[in-house]
């Protein structure tokens, strides 16, 4: 077990837990209304605002969006903090699961894209974070309009990947368990814009609440990645970046030191299937002295 597997929990706990003090600091501050209330009128008047209670008035512009309760100081100045902390995270998180995929023999089309994917991710959370809706709304709206589709990739291409590499019966309940994030995950991203784009007080607080789930079912899929990373070194990166190297020098190389570079790359894997490539390879002599 290495210290990297604090690095996925961190992740979830730190964006999990800041986005929503964010929310109770909006709410306190009655710069958005409680996510309890359903109750909207079209215009408010003026009230004494009461330090410490939420707004007894709401209008649409007091839907408990994410991005509405990151709009205005204070609580603008930690969202984007947790957005460029948690963009700098998911994309660590990302490199490292791709180069743990790929140190396990696993290199494909949809590790490369996973990883492009994550990092898409990432960049849209730093737009979303650093962008706010009230002030810049239609950077933050590509930012949104980024972010949210491309983690919703990367969660399920990852689910891919996990059945793949799994070989114990846990590693497939691990399967199992992100299948079910990536469906509620995919679920409350349609319903939420679907709600969304309708004027309906009542959709558009069901369009809060999807986004709600959204975002903490994507944080908590991150968090899952523990599982895999208590086998990551700090040579697991060194070996991906080599591992990447290989395919662009593989090609000036003669077929019997392409072969050998495999073999002396396989004794170095921790995949499953790497012991039985060795196998295979330690039996050829001694089928040749037989005959």
């Amino acid at each position: 077990m290495t210290a990297w597997i604090v690095l996925p929990v961190s992740l979830s706990a730190f964006s999990i837990t800041g986005i929503w003090i964010v929310y109770a600091m909006a709410v306190m501050n009655h710069h958005v209304c409680p996510v309890e209330n359903w109750s909207y009128n079209v215009t408010c008047t003026e009230e004494l605002p009461r330090p410490g209670f939420p707004k007894t008035c709401c209008t649409i512009q007091d839907i408990p969006l994410i991005s509405k309760c990151g709009s205005f100081p204070p609580e603008s100045c930690l969202f984007s903090l947790i957005g460029n902390v948690g963009a700098f995270m998911v994309v660590m998180v990302c490199l490292l699961r791709y180069a743990q995929l790929i140190e396990h023999s696993h290199r494909c089309w949809i590790n490369t894209s996973a990883l492009v994917s994550g990092c898409t991710n990432a960049l849209g959370l730093v737009m979303v974070g650093n962008f706010q809706v009230d002030h810049a709304k239609s950077l933050h709206y590509v930012g949104a309009g980024v972010a949210f589709p491309a983690g919703l990739l990367f969660v399920c291409l990852q689910c891919v990947l996990t059945y793949r590499v799994a070989v114990t019966a846990l590693d497939y309940w691990m399967a199992h368990f992100r299948v079910a994030l990536t469906l509620g995950a995919m679920v409350s991203l349609v319903l939420s814009g679907i709600f969304f784009i309708h004027e309906s007080f009542v959709l558009q607080h069901a369009a809060a609440i999807c986004e709600w789930v959204f975002t903490v079912d994507i944080l908590v899929f991150y968090g899952t990645f523990t599982y895999e990373f208590g086998t990551v070194t700090s040579e697991t990166l060194m070996v991906g970046l080599q591992q990447s190297h290989h395919i662009g020098s593989g090609v000036l190389m003669g077929g019997r030191a392409r072969g050998s570079t495999m073999g002396g790359a396989t004794k170095g894997l921790k995949s499953p299937g790497g012991s039985s490539t060795s196998t295979h390879l330690n039996c050829t002599p001694e089928s040749i002295a037989m005959l």
